[in-house]
């Protein structure tokens, strides 16, 4: 029986290691809700099914679904995809999901964030998230690991580590008075090297444009190796997102990462910019104020919020101008890897994307749990 820690990572010698390591598994969670998703949750779930299909391909994947669902997923996810009777409130793996934190002796755990939706009652995105709020110890037990249940409030799309003592984060989101309010920017970051295990923390001021969770980091940068990172750019000055890449340029251009090293900065353009069309809210289900959603609203677009997997990257692409350049750029910075690109405004106009709909979990020597 998978147990709940005291101890910190820190403490019993756990870190988190970068995405681009070998990976035992995925996870994915499916999509049912149709107070967020439109057309009855279908279209979404025919993405999910696209993304699951690319992942599965590389590596293996598990996918949690509510009893309701459980044969309708069954039977259009592949055969090599397992899928799990395990309920959860929507598909947010990266934030509701473990972060997993490993050691030298082949042992893995994860890391149990509290989730309140990025905001609770104060910007919450849908209502309840109990079942998410559980839901990373319900995967730890799922593999036999224990986990660690911190005290404050934060998703795995607010976090980026290179695995060397690094991690990447933005003040809108980390400082957001409805994550943890009665914590200081130090002791955010105290407690992100205690868990995570990291020597240091690079703040970024801001993270896309419009973004619902309120900027998190996964759809501004991802870390590709030690000491690199992409970035979301545009040389449009006037775009809204300009200003905020800059200053995420500025701040990577004069720090170090915790090896010392400078840290290399590679430019992948931003999609569109793309925008909610007047037919898509119209089959938005939301019971959130729809009006708020209107086709002149931006969409936080990102070709960075990309998933890292064995052997491949599987990038978000939009059926836009920009998608052959993002696949070009990723393609020179990952010779070895295969590009898969996944069409996924489906799951952007839910507000995230690839990234954010799944948890890699890293492997271990033998595989050994606890």
């Amino acid at each position: 029986m998978s147990k709940r820690l005291k101890s910190t990572p820190r403490e019993d010698g756990f870190k988190m290691p970068g995405e681009f390591v070998e990976q035992d598994s995925c996870w994915m969670a499916w999509p049912q809700r149709t107070d967020v998703w439109r057309g009855g949750a279908k279209p979404i779930q025919e993405a999910v099914v696209n993304v699951a299909n690319a992942i599965s391909k590389y590596e293996p994947l598990n996918v949690i679904v509510s009893a309701g669902e459980y044969e309708n997923a069954r039977a259009r996810l592949g055969k090599n995809v397992r899928v799990i009777e395990t309920s959860s409130n929507d598909i947010w793996m990266r934030d509701i999901g473990p972060s997993f934190v490993i050691n030298d002796k082949g042992e893995i755990r994860g890391i149990d964030w509290i989730f309140n939706c990025w905001g609770g009652f104060n910007g919450g995105y849908y209502f309840p998230w109990d079942l998410d709020d559980k839901a990373a110890f319900k995967v730890c037990e799922l593999i036999g690991a224990d986990s660690y249940r911190t005290d404050f409030v934060l998703e795995g799309g607010s976090i980026h580590v290179d695995g060397e003592g690094t991690c990447y984060t933005t003040e809108e989101c980390l400082l957001n008075k409805n994550r943890n309010p009665d914590l200081t920017k130090k002791q955010i970051e105290d407690r992100l090297k205690k868990f995570l295990n990291v020597e240091k923390v690079i703040w970024l001021p801001l993270g896309v444009y419009n973004d619902k969770t309120s900027g998190h980091v996964d759809n501004l940068l991802h870390v590709v190796a030690p000491g690199h990172v992409v970035l979301t750019w545009t040389d449009d000055k006037n775009d809204p997102q300009y200003e905020r890449s800059l200053k995420a340029l500025k701040v990577l251009e004069n720090e170090t990462d915790a090896q010392g090293r400078k840290i290399k900065v590679t430019k992948i353009h931003q999609p569109g910019p793309l925008f909610y069309t007047e037919k898509e809210v119209s089959t938005l289900g939301y019971n959130l104020d729809k009006q708020c959603l209107h086709e002149v609203e931006r969409l936080a677009g990102s070709y960075c919020n990309f998933l890292m997997v064995n052997g491949a990257i599987i990038l978000p692409v939009f059926n836009d101008k920009w998608d052959q350049k993002a696949i070009d750029t990723l393609q020179k910075i990952f010779p070895d890897r295969k590009i898969e690109p996944v069409y996924a405004r489906e799951i952007l106009l839910g507000g995230g994307n690839i990234h954010c709909i799944t948890q890699h979990q890293p492997k271990v020597k033998n595989k050994k749990a606890k």
